[in-house]
């Protein structure tokens, strides 16, 4: 009898806690750009670190007291229960967490419904970006921001490469819902830049035509593009990395910095003014820009976006001049010209410039001090949300964490794939290569590619192809190499390329 009460137990916990998780943490994935990880802890070790940060940033931030049960929140703190940019920072988080805690699908529904209970009067698809109280009566503007639903959308993504859509929440359906608002009212298809939020109109052009690069999240936009089939998000990354381009080189020479907000995006895009939206360090690299080397770093160690590797490196390197190689001597905020506004710094510049630097494989010395500082500094006590949350997601990328979903060729039977399909130029070439699709059938979905050397040895796996790709094969020694993309259910397409 007690046997089977057990038993019992067991099935009606699983049916309590959710569905399996198909990629529970960790997941260990693979880089495809070329990078370096802390090696001073073991891989073990870094896994660990996150959990341990994990379980206390849940007990610290995650909350369910608006009196719904079924609804968790993220506190924010700074005289508001909630900010959008929490939701989706918290979503993405429980997501990443399925496999080590049994709750995490429960966390992200009820994160999702929150979401879904507190939508901008603009655009009902989107969230509010701010909760004063729990019944939101309180609270000023009752708009959207841009990077909020960014990560929200983003994250239905995630749960439903990790749990499916056939559960209580189709998550599947509401991306594609919340992605399609996005395009409609966050993205300026005007000049393919992100907007500040829904509320940034053509009545009042001086937010019209301003953008926040923050908000420059190009491993999300690439999600969608796949996601959707839509290739007017790759217009929107094209845009976002010639905007940051045009920073470092006009207003940032040599130093690499970014501002926090741009103006006249379709114009001449300039940093912006001092309190611009926000306050005096508007125009500055401040507690906006600050997340810039962390998403675009993730780009690269996604999509191997050399665009992404060239920008973090810019910083990197100025950043190790302009503090004798000692973190200790790293400010929480710089004017564009590289002058320092603090004297001190937390997790909050720290860990994104740690994500950065995973891009540079000859500073792992560099590496190293920035994550062993990173792990001493901010407790969850004398800490905020914005450094913790911060602190833990670039920590799940800088532990081999981090993944996008995979997306699913839509109506594949009926390509018919051919040699030409591929073109690789130029070749041979001794440092960058590039690929693209030609074949309107495959053209933005997501497509996995390697390189293998002529004895059949792997030497870069899983490419993630959509367009148009760069690889950095300067690494390489000289000789023949072979790239083959593979399209399931389709076929292979083998060319060679030479590394001169």
């Amino acid at each position: 009898m007690k046997r089977i009460i057990i038993i019992l137990i067991i099935i009606n916990a699983s049916l309590l806690f959710g569905q399996s998780s198909n990629y529970p943490y960790p997941n260990h994935t693979t880089y495809i750009g070329n990078h370096i990880k802390p090696n001073n802890y073991t891989q073990a070790e870094l896994d660990n670190q996150v959990i341990l940060f994990y379980d206390a940033w849940k007990q610290e931030y995650l909350k369910n007291d608006c009196g719904n049960i079924n609804e968790y929140y993220i506190f924010s703190g700074d005289g508001a229960k909630n900010v959008s940019e929490a939701q989706g920072y918290g979503m993405m988080i429980t997501a990443y967490f399925a496999g080590h805690d049994i709750n995490a699908q429960i966390y992200f529904d009820g994160l999702f419904r929150f979401y879904k209970s507190h939508p901008s009067n603009i655009n009902s698809n989107l969230m509010d970006w701010q909760q004063i109280a729990c019944n939101d009566t309180d609270s000023s503007d009752d708009d959207a921001a841009s990077d909020g639903d960014i990560d929200i959308a983003f994250a239905l993504l995630l749960a439903n490469a990790q749990w499916g859509s056939n559960g209580a929440i189709n998550y599947s359906a509401e991306a594609q819902t919340i992605i399609s608002a996005i395009m409609q009212d966050e993205i300026n298809q005007n000049t393919w830049t992100v907007k500040l939020g829904d509320w940034s109109d053509a009545s009042d052009l001086n937010y019209f035509y301003g953008t926040r690069p923050s908000d420059f999240i190009t491993d999300h936009f690439k999600a969608f593009s796949c996601f959707t089939n839509n290739s007017n998000w790759n217009k929107v990354v094209d845009t976002c990395y010639t905007l940051i381009e045009n920073m470092q080189t006009n207003y940032s020479t040599s130093i690499g910095l970014i501002p926090d907000f741009l103006i006249n995006v379709n114009t001449s895009p300039s940093p912006a003014g001092a309190n611009y939206l926000e306050d005096t360090h508007d125009g500055d690299y401040y507690y906006n820009a600050c997340r810039v080397p962390w998403r675009l770093g993730t780009d690269y160690l996604i999509n191997g976006d050399t665009r992404a590797k060239t920008i973090v490196n810019n910083i990197n390197t100025w950043l190790i001049t302009t503090t004798n190689a000692d973190v200790n001597n790293i400010s929480n905020g710089y004017n564009l010209n590289g002058t320092a506004i603090y004297t001190w710094n937390d997790a909050t510049f720290l860990a994104p410039f740690t994500v950065g630097a995973m891009a540079d494989i000859s500073n792992q010395t560099w590496l190293n001090n920035l994550y062993e500082d990173l792990l001493t500094n901010n407790d969850l006590v004398d800490g905020d949300y914005y450094s913790n949350t911060i602190k833990l997601l670039s920590m799940i990328t800088i532990s081999g964490n981090y993944w996008t979903p995979n997306c699913e060729i839509s109506s594949i039977d009926a390509i018919n794939l051919k040699e030409s399909d591929l073109t690789i130029y130029p070749n041979s070439t001794d440092g960058i290569i590039n690929i693209e699709l030609n074949n309107n059938q495959i053209v933005n979905n997501k497509i996995l590619g390697k390189i293998i050397d002529i004895n059949g040895k792997v030497l870069i796996d899983n490419i993630v192809i959509y367009n148009n790709k760069q690889i950095d094969i300067s690494n390489f020694e000289t000789g023949m190499y072979f790239i083959s993309i593979e399209i399931d259910k389709v076929g292979i397409i083998t060319k060679k390329i030479v590394r001169e």
